[in-house]
Formats: structure tokens, C-alpha cells, sequence
């Protein structure tokens, strides 16, 4: 799952509003989930998580740790804690707290989704402040309404609280539970719909391949998330831009690529073998990129292109098999990501990999999917149009229906 960075603010509200917009104030920097102050050492001092979930560096309870280890009187002014998703949603409501779905609190760590609750406990024995720890919401319901025009948004329109973006991709486009759906965008995940009853493991297992992201009402998703997808393509093409300017010509890396995916549409197919690992994994993180069964007939660009895009799918295989996806009921692969629809050679990679029916979809997208999600969860009528003496939502029943709605 791609993980959400936290932000601290005091309880004065945290920002400050002008005639139809809000500019932050008393909160810290944005810290992304790419940040990398916590490595492996910090991480092994942090106690074990009641979790399915891996702590790691860029989760939110982590980067907590770090501060109170490393600058303890930072945290002292902050009263609220949560993803920058999160922080937006209490701004545009007026909250004095931070609201967040199983789906953010996942990637925050210490968070059990069987039970859905905070390992409170654990974080309270290690001197974690928590204070900070958001409140639980379900995904799909309400936060609260604008407290004021936004950006031509009506005051009193009704705020979903911050869902995932992977989770709201994938509801975009996943019709059916019988639906996988793969995304090669700049990394690539393989996901498909657990049962209905499916519980995740009570820890941890860090050398599994597959992870279990909370998906809405009470359903998981089984994902294989790369981090090696389109980024290992773009990289493979900049190299050949930079060896080509050190040889004193110059070509665009558009015009580059576009070159490969000729040369590999003219090699069908290839006995050279790249394992493009560039990044390694999240399970298997020394597992880096290797190139073999070379010879001195498959060193042509086509051969090579065909073999890089061959390996970016074979990856993903070897994380997720063909044949666990049949076991599983899948009937059908929906293909997106802007990798994927740029690359007819992928594309060919991907129907060679998987026995199935396969449909690319470019509308697969999270902001869409987000809109889906709170109007199939939320009962569509009056009480969700724009009332400015309401302070708070009233609780809400679900319901099939895509009705128009102002909902945010």
C-alpha cells in the first residue's frame, strides 16, 4: 500500500481562513511517506505492533517515535495528529480533532484493523503520546460539513473523511468481486477482493510478498505492490539518454521511448532475462535488479526492451501467481496506469502473464473513486445537500444509488 504522512497541529484550529479558502498555520511541515529518517535500526528499537501491518519508515506512529526520541519538546505544542488527507478534511469542517478510515490508519502502523483500534496499550508502555492518535471512523461516512465557502464549494456541504488512494482507485474500476485489477503506473500493485469474512493475521509477516489493505465495509484487498513499475522503465530510458549526450548526440527521453516500444514490437520475444528489481522490495529489500542469459544474439534494443518489460510483469507474477488469482475466483484482469496504456509492449507482457480476459481502463482513477465510494455508502436525499445551520452530520444508511449529491 502506498503509506500517508503525518502532520501535527494545536487545538486552535490550524489554519486560517480567508473569503472562500484556508491557509495552514501552527502545524508542522508535511512529512511524506517517502521520508527515511526511520531506518532499520530505529525501527528494531520500536515494540512489536498488534498488527498485520509492518511498521516502516514514513508510517505516522514511526516518525512519532523518532521525534520523541530525537527532538521530544517538538511535540509538546502539537495536540492532533494525522495524514495530510486527514488534516484537509478537519480544516474544511472546523475540527478541533483528527477523523481517519482504517484505510489511513493502516498505513499509520500500531493500528489493529480486526478490531479496529489503536494498539493504545503497546504505544501508551513505550511513552508514545497519544494524544496525538486520531479518531476512528468508518470509511464511507462523514466527517462534518464546510464551515465556509471553499474555493466555490457551498458552506454546509457535506466532507467524506479521507479515504486511501489506492483503496479509491481500485473502486473506480473494480465492478465485481470476481474483478482484479492490475496498475503500472510509476510502481505497480496487483489487487483483488478477499472474502467477505476474511481476517487478517493477527502479525506482522514481513516476508510475505502479500499485503491485506482495509478496502470498505469491513473487506480487504490482497495486494502485490511493487515498488518497481514504470519508474524502472523511465529509468532504463534516461540511462540511454545519458549515454548517448556522453557520446555527444542528444535525443529526447520521449523520443526515446517511443524508439523502444517500436524495436520490442519488431522482437516478439526474447531468451535474455532481466529481473528489474531497481529498488528492491518491501519484503525482499536486498533483492536487486539482475540481467542474465546473455549472448551475443540478444543484446539489440529490441531484445533488451522486450526483456526489461517482460521482467516488470514477471515480477508481479512472482508475487501474486497467475494460478493464485483462479483460486481466488478472479474471471477477469482490469488493466490501468499510465505505464500501462503508453506501452503496447507491456500491455502484450501482461496478456501473455495471465490466462484471463483483460480490459484497460483509462478512467481508473482515485479522485473519481473517492466520489463513488461516499455516494454508494452514504444515503443520497436532502440532508446531504448544503445546510448552513447544521454543525454536524446525521448518521447515514447505505445505498446502491449514484445520485447527484454536493459531497466532497
Amino acid at each position: 500500500m502506498r503509506q500517508t504522512s503525518p502532520f501535527c497541529v494545536p487545538i486552535v484550529l490550524g489554519c486560517d481562513w480567508s473569503t472562500d479558502a484556508f491557509t495552514p498555520s501552527d502545524t508542522s511541515q508535511l512529512i511524506t511517506w517517502q521520508d527515511g529518517r526511520c531506518d532499520s535500526a530505529f525501527l528494531s528499537t520500536l515494540p512489536p505492533p498488534q498488527s498485520h501491518v509492518s511498521v516502516a519508515t514514513g508510517f505516522g506512529c514511526a516518525t512519532i517515535f523518532w521525534f520523541l526520541k530525537h527532538r521530544p519538546d517538538f511535540l509538546d505544542s502539537f495536540s492532533v495528529a494525522g495524514t495530510v488527507q486527514d488534516y484537509v478534511v478537519s480544516m474544511l469542517c472546523g475540527l478541533d480533532v483528527c477523523v481517519m478510515t482504517p484505510q489511513n490508519a493502516a498505513s499509520w502502523g500500531f493500528y489493529d484493523s480486526r478490531t479496529d483500534r489503536w494498539n493504545r496499550d503497546i504505544l501508551q508502555e513505550a511513552g508514545f503520546p497519544v494524544r496525538l492518535l486520531p479518531r476512528l471512523r468508518p470509511s464511507g461516512t462523514l466527517a462534518g460539513r464546510t464551515r465556509s465557502q471553499w474555493n466555490g464549494v457551498p458552506m454546509g456541504t457535506a466532507v467524506g473523511v479521507a479515504l486511501g488512494d489506492f483503496q479509491c482507485s481500485v473502486y473506480s474500476c473494480m465492478n465485481q468481486r470476481t474483478d482484479a485489477v492490475l496498475n503500472i503506473g510509476t510502481s505497480a500493485q496487483l489487487t483483488y477482493a478477499m472474502p467477505s469474512d476474511f481476517t487478517p493475521p493477527p502479525s506482522p509477516q514481513p516476508d510475505s510478498a502479500l499485503s491485506f489493505f482495509p478496502y470498505f465495509d469491513s473487506s480487504y484487498l490482497a495486494v502485490a505492490a511493487s515498488l518497481n513499475g514504470g519508474n524502472v522503465l523511465a529509468t532504463f530510458v534516461e540511462t540511454l539518454a545519458a549515454w548517448t549526450k556522453e557520446l555527444g548526440a542528444e535525443l529526447s527521453s520521449s523520443s526515446f521511448y517511443e524508439k523502444l516500444i517500436g524495436c520490442a514490437l519488431n522482437q516478439e520475444t526474447t531468451d535474455l532475462r532481466v529481473s528489474p528489481t531497481l529498488l528492491g522490495e518491501r519484503h525482499a529489500p536486498f533483492h536487486l535488479g539482475q540481467v542474465t542469459n546473455i549472448s551475443a544474439s540478444n543484446l539489440s534494443l529490441g531484445h533488451v526492451t522486450r526483456a526489461l518489460c517482460r521482467g516488470v510483469v514477471e515480477n508481479l507474477t512472482s508475487m501474486m501467481p497467475a494460478e493464485s488469482l483462479r483460486r481466488a475466483g478472479v474471471r477477469k484482469l482490469i488493466g490501468s496506469g499510465a505505464a500501462l496504456a503508453r506501452n503496447q509492449v507491456l500491455r502484450q507482457e501482461v496478456e501473455r502473464a495471465f490466462p484471463l480476459p483483460v480490459v484497460y481502463r483509462q478512467n481508473a482513477d482515485s479522485a473519481l473513486g473517492a466520489a463513488m465510494a461516499i455516494c454508494d455508502h452514504l444515503q443520497i436525499g436532502d440532508d446531504l445537500l448544503p445546510q448552513k445551520d447544521e454543525a454536524e452530520p446525521k448518521p447515514q444508511g447505505p445505498t446502491a444509488g449514484r445520485d447527484g449529491m454536493d459531497v466532497i
